[in-house]
């Protein structure tokens, strides 16, 4: 079994999840008493969400650069980011290390793919639905059509993500306003959400069309990668 080397803790409470997923991925293929091989790195995550509403990219490269050899040096066989946002400096942490990155766009690309889906609302902080780091990745890799809400609703998904669920608090009410986002985006046949706290939030129940984990789905590709 190969060692992942996670950079998480942004925030804890989906890596948290992250860490649930990897082990159960790993007992679901290899049997009891079999457990995931791995080493955490858990940022404080106040530092990082202040860099970043600074627009502080560089120094945010520096310091997952950093993280990122240090889970090389450690023993790590391939690094996972525990975030979609952050995968903006997916190409900083690359070329820190001879070891590979496991891309959560690229996780989620394939599984779209098996639904045969081609037009997908994406969810997530304003950073991964309005810049290309990530839109970009999906359009080319899946040849897919992706679809952001309108000004108004990304700043609310934007604020129950940073004031809610990094905190750990879950709110019904946010879930309807989020439930009411994706009812008034025309014409979506998937959402993926773009957001690993967003799981904390929104389940295959809430919508009649098809939910994208990108959390889950970036754990099942790391289970797979490890055992293979």
């Amino acid at each position: 079994m190969k060692t992942i080397g996670l950079i998480g803790g942004m925030s804890w409470e989906s890596t948290e999840v992250y860490y649930r997923y990897l082990n159960e991925g790993v007992k679901e293929r290899l049997g009891e008493p079999h457990s995931c091989s791995c080493l955490l790195y858990s940022v404080d995550f106040a530092q990082f969400k202040e860099l970043q509403h600074q627009g502080d990219w560089e120094q945010l490269g520096r310091l997952m650069a950093e993280i990122a050899g240090k889970l090389e040096l450690a023993g790590a066989d391939f690094l996972m980011i525990c975030a979609n946002t952050m995968h903006k400096l997916a190409a900083e942490v690359s070329q820190a290390v001879d070891i590979p990155l496991l891309h959560i766009a690229e996780a989620t690309v394939k599984e779209i793919k098996k639904k045969k889906i081609k037009r997908v609302a994406l969810l997530g902080t304003r950073f991964t639905m309005e810049e290309k780091f990530y839109r970009q990745r999906l359009e080319e890799k899946g040849d897919l059509e992706v679809i952001i809400p309108e000004s108004r609703a990304r700043h609310k998904i934007h604020q129950i993500i940073y004031q809610e669920l990094i905190s750990g608090k879950i709110s019904a009410t946010s879930r309807e306003k989020m439930i009411n986002i994706i009812a008034e985006m025309p014409a979506i046949e998937g959402v993926i959400l773009g957001c690993t706290e967003l799981p904390l939030l929104l389940t295959d129940e809430d919508i009649a069309i098809p939910i994208f984990d990108t959390m889950k789905l970036h754990a099942k590709a790391a289970v797979e990668k490890a055992l293979n």
